[in-house]
């Protein structure tokens, strides 16, 4: 499994572990929740033969496992055997801070469903020991917040490349037609001088040469550009390290014909200038009659 990563993650109880999983899938792991140590191997051999479709795989293994949990150390030896690697993240907490999020809950400890949760963490503790000697990561819990764990498992499970590989998409739309829905933010460009109110541009689109040139003669759309850009270049490297997988940017005017289309188009070849992974969506445009600018 030399093209796969293969994460294992345990540890104790109520030290974060689905929250782990969640940062993981947004960071493309194929994550599996509670998986019985056994099938460990064949899973694994399943994913190699995936033809490369299968190559981060992050699988959940706890105490909620029972009997089988302590056949574990026995599954990865024969995934050693097999020649295939492994990373092993344990999640650790002090008791204090296990018993607190138990009482938050109101859940009971897997280890004493009818007894103390002190109780429970002391067993659990115990049956865990061995997996804590084989990991490759600690992260201990207590005094992060969900934020601050997203953080940590971005860094440990992604390459420098990846990071800066946030799927980023800017979206052109219209007022008159709604706000998207997914949109993380938005910006009203219908400030900017009109080009619908031009005989010779109302039904050319914003990403005709001479549409865009009336709108950028503007010194107000100028202005716009320079802060705009300044804003969301300071934005994006700051979503990256919180661990947000996907930026949705919309840029609105009346029609979503013109001006939006413009300033969209903008943001997009100055994100995609810096290396980001970006897509350019002209949601409205279609709706309206548009001129199409020929191909040089």
């Amino acid at each position: 499994m030399e093209d796969v990563r293969l994460v294992i993650i345990t540890g104790m109880s109520g030290a974060g572990k689905t929250q782990v999983v969640r940062a993981m899938e947004d960071l493309g792991y194929f994550c599996v929740d509670n998986l019985p140590p056994m099938l460990i191997p064949k899973f694994a051999e399943l994913c190699a033969q995936s033809a490369g479709r299968v190559n981060k795989i992050a699988l959940v293994v706890d105490i909620r496992g029972r009997e089988f949990f302590d056949t574990l150390v026995q599954n990865l030896e024969e995934i050693e055997k097999q020649g295939r690697r492994y990373e092993m993240l344990f999640l650790e907490a002090s008791d204090e801070t296990l018993i607190r999020r138990y009482k938050e809950t109101r859940r009971r400890h897997p280890m004493a469903p009818h007894g103390r949760i002190s109780e429970g963490i002391i067993r659990e503790r115990e049956r865990v020991d061995q997996m804590r000697g084989r990991a490759t990561q600690i992260i201990d819990t207590s005094e992060l917040s969900t934020a601050d764990l997203r953080e940590k498992i971005t860094t440990l499970f992604t390459s420098d490349h990846e990071h800066q590989r946030m799927n980023i998409t800017v979206v052109s739309f219209g007022f008159k037609y709604g706000i998207p829905l997914d949109a993380d933010m938005v910006f009203d460009v219908r400030f900017l001088p009109n080009p619908f109110y031009v005989e010779s541009l109302r039904r050319k689109s914003g990403d005709v040469v001479e549409v865009g040139e009336y709108i950028w003669k503007w010194p107000i759309t100028q202005q716009f550009m320079e802060k705009v850009t300044d804003f969301v270049e300071f934005l994006v490297p700051n979503y990256i390290k919180e661990g947000k997988s996907q930026l949705i940017i919309a840029i609105g005017c009346t029609g979503g014909m013109h001006r939006s289309v413009f300033v969209a188009g903008k943001i997009y070849e100055g994100l995609k200038s810096k290396g980001y992974k970006v897509n350019l969506d002209h949601r409205d445009i279609k709706k309206n009659v548009v001129e199409v600018q020929p191909e040089c």
